[in-house]
């Protein structure tokens, strides 16, 4: 019997631009993150800038290189909080369908919540729910919670979710404008971020009863990095670590007290997420806080899960756009 055609998932954010190949069978064959910056000055100007807008197609076109090899047949992108916020998102849009082969979708906070939700818990035992999940993206944080059931991942939906337009890029262009922050910067930025959650768990109250917080992005992976003290990237390593929310606010007070380029030279920094990761942090604390958990679990699986579980499970003919079959080249 022939095997099912290898599928994609690209996912463009504020901060970075990512890709997951998966088989037929939902293996995993690739997984690259790439730091973009899509949402550069996104939040005061309400535009994407254009060397923004080059850095991320380039990256997809990299990426459309890297499905040829694995003969992708299908492909989900979207584009979520930058893209959102942006008056000028077409130009974006027109240049990502060029480079991939497929259009891009613009996700809603909600629909991006669930999404991660079904990535995030696919592996999670039913019986230490219910779980809140929060993606902590470059330009909103994604919050969503429910129980795992035991209907496979298809059937899986957050019972509740919320976007708060808190994330590691648009807390620190807007709050943290010195180097390294002041005291009174990150208090203000603190205080927005718990001011964002609480108007989210008192229009959903679900959001503030999970049992388990589970930690999406960038930020948590760096941070759980950084308490594991590794030198470089080990997905395995990090992947459901339990990031205390003691070590969070002891990072937070570490990195927030050196210059950028102190940051960049601790071990397991990315040099890109050095500028940003105190404002990530910021959010990340603030939500262990403010909801009284004590311990976040990492998870590397996320919205891109989430988007090839979609695709696996979408009859046939797939719902989704179908890549031409035309050279990488000549697209």
């Amino acid at each position: 019997m022939t095997s099912p055609p290898a599928v994609a998932a690209v996912d463009c954010g504020t901060n970075s631009t990512r890709l997951l190949v998966s088989d037929g069978d939902g293996r995993q064959l690739e997984r690259i993150m790439t730091i973009t910056r899509l949402g550069q000055g996104v939040d005061r100007s309400r535009a994407l800038a254009p060397d923004a807008i080059a850095r991320t197609v380039e990256t997809l076109r990299r990426y459309r290189e890297v499905m040829d090899r694995y003969g992708v047949g299908v492909v989900r992108m979207t584009a979520t909080s930058a893209a959102r916020d942006a008056i000028n998102r077409d130009v974006f849009f027109s240049a990502a369908a060029e480079a991939v082969g497929a259009d891009p979708e613009l996700l809603g906070g909600d629909e991006e919540a669930a999404l991660s939700f079904v990535g995030a818990t696919a592996e999670l035992d039913p019986g230490d729910g219910p779980w809140l999940v929060a993606d902590i993206g470059g330009g909103s944080t994604e919050l969503a919670v429910g129980p795992v059931g035991h209907e496979g991942p298809a059937r899986l939906r957050p019972e509740a979710s919320a976007s708060l337009d808190v994330g590691c890029v648009r807390v620190t262009e807007r709050f943290l404008l010195h180097d390294p922050p002041l005291e009174s910067e990150l208090a203000e930025a603190s205080g927005y971020v718990a001011a964002a959650l609480a108007a989210a768990t008192a229009a959903s109250p679900a959001l503030a009863g999970a049992a388990r917080l589970v930690g999406l992005a960038g930020t948590v992976s760096a941070a759980a990095h950084l308490d594991l003290r590794l030198p470089h990237y080990d997905r395995h390593a990090v992947h459901h670590h339990r990031l205390g929310a003691e070590k969070v606010a002891e990072l937070v007070s570490e990195l927030a007290s050196v210059p950028v380029e102190q940051r960049r030279l601790r071990p397991g920094m990315e040099p890109e997420r050095a500028d940003v990761i105190v404002g990530g942090l910021v959010v990340l604390d603030t939500l262990l806080s403010r909801l009284g958990v004590h311990e976040c679990l990492v998870s590397e699986s996320d919205i891109l899960d989430g988007l090839v579980m979609s695709l696996l499970a979408a009859p046939a003919p797939a719902a989704r756009q179908e890549v031409p079959g035309v050279p990488a080249g000549e697209r």
